[in-house]
């Protein structure tokens, strides 16, 4: 089993370029199809309950610059994946993560980037990683701050006998098969052995050399737990469902996705 397509969320900010390298990468070990995507909304002045309506020059005054940040954008894809022989490149002038549901279909995996507090990002350009996690329909890789290299030989598996963590083991079974060891990690109160034993043999049925280790809470989170063990085991991927609801319009995450997505010095693969 492989990745035959990954797509990667591109932007203007300052850790772009580290973001495609890291994915330009998986894609030449995947052997898969590379895309770029990146989509900015013209910031076009709004008045009280009603679109002001600017000089015609203004308009496009706005549209031009928008359209320079996606030349940039494609630019900067460009370059950082330029050891790649198979790459697209998509871009529109619309709202990035509708445009990114959009292009998912033809992706096995999207990568996506936590901004640092000093992205850059222009606001048409940002992508909300929640409203991408929630609503891509795929595996969704999240990148670090400042990460440009994904080894992917110890890997985290963070179960929870969940609908969202059974597709993330599924979807992450590329990563899996190729890895050198991998934790199925449980951080809970109470004993759970049968079933991540049943999880590791799973896992052995498709090629994969996993480990079990259970861990009690001890005051801390479970995220916190996940975290520990990853660096313990020296793993820098963490694989776990990813919890979140709407609410007018917005995503509201469980405590694991929430703290693993604000706090995660590794990648995490997340599916919903």
């Amino acid at each position: 089993m492989s990745y035959a397509s990954l797509m990667v969320a591109v932007d203007d900010g300052r850790n772009a370029a580290r973001r495609v390298r890291l994915a330009a990468e998986l894609a030449h070990r995947f052997g898969a199809r590379l895309i770029g995507a990146a989509a900015c909304l013209p910031e076009y002045p709004q008045g009280f309950g009603e679109t002001i309506v600017p000089a015609g020059f203004a308009i496009e005054e706005i549209r031009r610059a928008a359209l320079d940040r996606l030349a940039g954008s494609e630019e900067v894809f460009r370059q950082a994946s330029c050891l790649n022989d198979r790459v697209v490149w998509r871009s529109d002038l619309t709202g990035p993560v509708a445009f990114l549901e959009r292009q998912a279909r033809g992706a096995d995996l999207v990568v996506i980037g936590r901004p640092a507090d000093d992205e850059g990002v222009s606001p048409g350009m940002a992508v909300g990683i929640g409203d991408a996690l929630m609503g891509m329909g795929r595996p969704v890789l999240v990148v670090p701050p400042g990460l440009e290299h994904l080894e992917a030989r110890r890997i985290v598996l963070g179960w929870k006998n969940t609908a969202q963590t059974r597709r993330a083991t599924a979807d992450a079974l590329p990563f899996l098969q190729r890895a050198e060891v991998v934790t199925v990690a449980r951080v809970a109160d109470g004993e759970d052995s049968p079933e991540i034993e049943d999880v590791v043999a799973y896992l052995a049925l498709h090629n994969v050399n996993a480990t079990m280790q259970v861990t009690k809470t001890s005051g801390w989170s479970v995220a916190e737990g996940l975290l520990w063990t990853a660096r313990e085991r020296d793993a820098d991927l963490v694989v776990t469902g990813g919890y979140g609801y709407s609410r007018l319009r917005e995503w509201f995450f469980g405590g694991v996705t929430r703290d693993l997505l604000a706090q995660a010095p590794v990648c995490c693969l997340m599916s919903h």
